[in-house]
C-alpha cells in the first residue's frame, strides 16, 4: 500500500480562507447585520489644543432618523479609574477616554457622535454638528520639541530599556582612524490598511454584548470593554474572524469600539461605527523619529565607537515607547557603545506600533550610517559588515539559538550581482540614468509568547483545531491548519481551523510576528495530546498489530497510526474511535517560552537586504527594478505565505524609503494628506522584482516548531538597501526619509 505522507509543513499551501475572501463570502466587522442596528458617526475636532466652549446640535437632531447625539456632556458610563481603561499593550500614561471632557488634545479627537437609523442619516447629521473652541497653543513639529526630549520613566511593559553603556565609545571615536557623524530623520508613517476600523455591536440583551470587531485580539478587546463599561467578560464575546489588514494599529482598542459599545448600551439597541479613511489617520501612526549617529572604525575597518541617540514622537497623555536604538548595539561587534532614546510630547495621538515598530526605524538609520562608514573606511559595504559580525546579543551577553545571516549575505548578494558593484558612487550610466547597488541587514525579534489551543478529532477522520488567535491577511488560517494536518497524518481539508473569537483557548495579540511560533506550538501541543489518547486506545484494541508499541515506535500518517518500521502494520484513526466507542477525542496544549533557557539564550530572526536603484541624471525619479531579501527564519511552515509576507514587508520598507509621510500644517496642527489620493504609497508601476530567498536554518531551541517571526523582518532594512543603493548611483547621501526627487536633485 501507499505509505508515503505529505508533509504539510514547508509546503507551499494555498490559502484555506483564499476563496472565501475572493468571492466576498467573508465577513468583516462592518459586514455582520443585526435587527434594529443603529449607525453611529464621529464628529471630530478641527483644533489641535484648547477646549470645548459650546457644540450645536439642533440642526443635527432635527435630520429625520437621528435617535441621539452623545457628548462630553451626555456621555454613557465609563470606568473611572485609569487603569480600567487599559488594555494589554498599552504604553505607561493616561489611557485616552472618548468625549471625557471638553478639553482638546489633537486635531482629529472625536468630540460628538451621532447616533441614527441609517448611516445616511447619521453622516449628514454629522456634518451638522458645529463647535466653538477656546483655543490654546499646539506644537505638533518634532524638531520644535527636539531639546525638550525626556526619558520616560516607566518603562512600557515587553520594550527593554535601551542598556548601560560599554567602554568608552566618546574617546574611541575621538581617536579613530575612521568616523562619521550626522543626523537622520524618518518622517512619520500611516498604516492605512483596506479595511476601516469598524465595530457592530449586537445587543443581546441587559449587559449582553456580541461585538463584530476590527481587531488583533479578540481577547483584548473584551477584557476593555468588559473594564471601562463593568462588564462580566463572559457576558461580553469578540469576533474578528477576517481582518483585512492592521500593521499594528489594530493592537489596541480604537476609538469606535468604545462608541459603538457605550451607544449600544446608552440606547439597548445594536450599534455599528465604523471610522472615515481621514479619521484614521489620528488614531495612531509610526512616530516621526531624529537619529543622532557617530560610528568609528580602525585601520582594519573594524567598528571601535557605536553613538546612537534617537527622539521619537509622542503624545501629551501616554509616553509611547518602541526599541530603536537597542539594535544599534547589537547587530555588530563593538566594545564601545552608547545608546540612548527620549520622547517629546506633542498635540497629537498617541502613537502606536507600526510593522516591526522601532527596528523599522533604527535599523534604518544605523544601517545608513553603517554604510557611511564602510565608504569613509574605503571598504565594500558587504565586506565591512562581515568583518564586524557578532556572533552573540553584545547588549545582554546571551547567546543566539541561531543565526544563518551569514547565509543570508552570500546568497542574496549572488543573486542581485553584487560583484558588478562600482566602488565609485556614481559611475555606472544606462543612457539618461545612474545605477547604483545598496545593501543593508534586518534583524527581528523571534518572539515565543504564551499561548492556548483545544484540538477535537471525529469518527469521521475530521480535525477542528482552536485558538483565539487573528489572521490579518498572514495566513493563520492556513499554518494552523498545516500544522494539524502534519501532526495527525490527515490532508489540509480535513482540518478546520477555529480563530478569532474571543471564546476560544487564550491568544496573546497578533503582533510581533509570535503568531506562528505561539499559537502554532500550542496547537501542536493540542494534537499531540489528542495522538496520545488514540495510541492508548489503538493499544487495547483486540488483536492490535500495535498492542506491544510503545508511542516513539508508532508514526501518524495518511489517516492511520502504524508502526515506524512497517508502516503496513497499522489501524486508521476512525477504525480505533469506533472500536473505542469515542464520539470525539478532545486534547489542549499549550506554549510558552522557557524561562531557563532565555537566561542564556535570545532568538532573533535575521536578513540581508540588497537592492538595485536607477536615478535620472535629471530629475531624480527613482526606479528600483530588483530587491532581493534573504532571510534566515528557521523552519517556513508555509512557503508561499511566508513569502507573501515578506513580499508585503519589502513593499511598505519602499515605501518608507521613498514615498510615505504625513504631512502636517504645524501652524493648525492637521495632517493635510489624509487620505490615500494624496497619501502616497507605493503603486504596481513602483514594483518590479522582489526576489524572497529562505537560507536554511535549524533552529531546536527558539520554539517547539522550530520556526521564527516572518510578519516584520520584510521591512527591516529596506530603506537603508534602497537609500545605500542611491548613494552608490548618485553619490549624494540623503539622510531624510521619504527621499523624494527634490531631495535628490538640491
Amino acid at each position: 500500500m501507499e505509505t508515503a505522507n505529505i508533509h504539510h509543513i514547508g509546503n507551499p499551501t494555498n490559502r484555506v480562507d483564499g476563496r472565501l475572501k475572493v468571492t466576498g463570502a467573508a465577513r468583516y466587522a462592518a459586514e455582520y447585520e443585526a435587527s434594529g442596528l443603529l449607525h453611529g458617526v464621529i464628529v471630530s475636532a478641527t483644533v489641535a489644543a484648547g477646549r470645548v466652549v459650546s457644540l450645536e446640535t439642533e440642526r443635527a437632531l432635527s435630520v429625520p432618523g437621528v435617535v441621539e447625539i452623545f457628548t462630553h456632556e451626555n456621555r454613557g458610563s465609563g470606568a473611572w479609574l485609569d487603569r480600567n481603561w487599559k488594555d494589554e499593550v498599552a504604553p505607561p500614561g493616561h489611557p485616552f477616554r472618548p468625549l471625557h471632557s471638553d478639553r482638546i488634545l489633537f486635531a482629529g479627537q472625536p468630540i460628538a457622535l451621532v447616533v441614527a437609523e441609517t448611516l445616511e442619516a447619521a453622516r449628514d447629521a454629522a456634518s451638522l454638528v458645529t463647535a466653538a473652541y477656546e483655543v490654546e497653543q499646539h506644537c505638533t513639529e518634532l524638531e520644535i520639541k527636539r531639546s525638550e526630549a525626556y526619558e520616560p520613566p516607566e518603562k512600557r511593559s515587553g520594550i527593554p530599556p535601551s542598556p548601560e553603556p560599554r567602554g568608552k565609545p566618546e574617546d574611541a571615536f575621538e581617536r579613530a582612524r575612521h568616523r562619521i557623524a550626522a543626523d537622520y530623520r524618518i518622517r512619520a508613517e500611516h498604516h492605512n490598511s483596506m479595511e476601516l476600523f469598524a465595530t457592530t455591536c449586537v445587543y443581546e440583551g441587559k449587559d449582553k454584548l456580541t461585538i463584530y470587531e476590527k481587531t488583533q485580539g479578540s481577547q483584548n478587546s473584551q477584557g476593555y470593554v468588559a473594564s471601562v463599561f463593568g462588564l462580566k467578560t463572559k457576558n461580553v464575546r469578540v469576533i474578528n474572524h477576517y481582518v483585512g489588514g492592521a500593521f499594528g494599529s489594530a493592537l489596541r482598542p480604537q476609538q469606535q469600539l468604545f462608541f459603538a459599545v457605550m451607544a449600544s448600551l446608552e440606547l439597548k439597541r445594536s450599534v455599528r461605527v465604523v471610522l472615515t479613511r481621514s479619521q484614521m489617520f489620528y488614531i495612531g501612526y509610526r512616530p516621526e523619529t531624529r537619529h543622532a549617529i557617530s560610528l568609528a572604525a580602525d585601520n582594519e575597518g573594524r567598528l571601535t565607537s557605536i553613538i546612537h541617540g534617537a527622539v521619537a514622537a509622542t503624545s501629551h497623555y501616554e509616553d509611547y515607547q518602541e526599541s530603536i536604538v537597542n539594535w544599534s548595539g547589537m547587530m555588530y561587534h563593538c566594545d564601545n557603545v552608547k545608546l540612548s532614546y527620549g520622547l517629546a510630547k506633542l498635540n497629537t495621538a498617541t502613537p502606536c506600533d507600526m510593522r516591526a515598530p522601532g527596528a523599522a526605524v533604527g535599523v534604518t538609520a544605523f544601517e545608513c550610517a553603517v554604510d557611511e562608514l564602510a565608504h569613509e573606511a574605503g571598504i565594500d559595504p558587504l565586506e565591512f559588515r562581515k568583518r564586524n559580525f557578532a556572533t552573540l546579543d553584545e547588549n545582554t551577553g546571551k547567546q543566539f539559538t541561531s543565526k544563518a545571516l551569514s547565509a543570508c549575505y552570500h546568497q542574496g548578494a549572488a543573486r542581485i550581482g553584487w560583484e558588478r558593484r562600482s566602488t565609485e558612487p556614481g559611475a555606472v550610466r544606462d543612457g539618461h540614468e545612474l545605477v547604483g547597488l545598496g545593501m543593508a541587514t534586518g534583524m527581528w525579534e523571534a518572539f515565543l509568547m504564551k499561548a492556548s489551543a483545544e484540538a477535537k478529532l471525529t469518527p469521521d477522520g475530521r480535525l477542528q483545531v482552536s485558538t483565539a488567535a487573528s489572521d490579518i491577511g498572514t495566513g493563520t488560517w492556513t499554518i494552523l491548519a498545516q500544522i494539524g494536518a502534519d501532526a495527525l497524518g490527515l490532508p489540509v481539508e480535513d482540518v478546520t481551523p477555529m480563530i478569532g473569537d474571543s471564546s476560544l483557548p487564550a491568544s496573546p495579540v497578533e503582533g510581533g510576528s509570535w503568531t506562528a511560533a505561539s499559537n502554532g506550538s500550542a496547537v501542536l501541543a493540542a494534537c499531540e495530546a489528542i495522538k496520545q489518547t488514540l495510541f492508548k486506545h489503538a493499544r487495547k484494541m483486540a488483536n492490535s498489530p500495535l498492542t506491544a508499541a510503545s508511542f516513539d515506535e508508532v508514526v501518524f500518517l495518511s489517516g492511520r497510526i502504524a508502526l515506524r518500521t512497517d508502516p503496513d502494520r497499522g489501524l486508521s484513526l476512525p477504525e480505533v474511535m469506533h472500536a473505542s466507542d469515542l464520539d470525539e477525542i478532545r486534547g489542549s496544549g499549550k506554549a510558552a517560552p522557557k524561562l531557563l533557557q532565555m537566561r542564556k539564550y535570545v532568538s532573533y530572526t535575521h536578513s540581508a537586504v540588497f537592492a538595485e536603484v536607477r536615478v535620472d541624471r535629471d530629475i531624480g525619479i527613482v526606479r528600483i527594478p530588483k530587491i532581493v531579501c534573504a532571510v534566515a527564519a528557521g523552519k517556513i511552515i508555509n512557503p508561499k505565505t511566508a513569502r507573501s509576507q515578506i513580499l508585503g514587508g519589502v513593499v511598505m520598507g519602499i515605501g518608507m524609503a521613498l514615498h510615505e509621510e504625513a504631512m502636517t500644517d504645524h501652524r493648525l496642527g492637521k495632517i493635510m494628506n489624509h487620505s490615500l489620493a494624496e497619501y502616497h504609497v507605493p503603486a504596481h508601476a513602483d514594483i518590479a522584482d522582489i526576489e524572497v530567498i529562505f537560507v536554511d536554518e535549524q533552529d531546536e531551541k527558539v520554539s517547539p516548531l522550530g520556526v521564527k517571526g516572518l510578519g516584520e523582518i520584510g521591512i527591516v532594512g529596506t530603506a537603508a538597501a534602497v537609500a545605500n543603493a542611491i548613494f552608490s548611483a548618485t553619490g549624494k547621501r540623503v539622510r531624510d526619509f521619504p527621499i523624494t526627487l527634490d531631495k535628490i536633485i538640491r
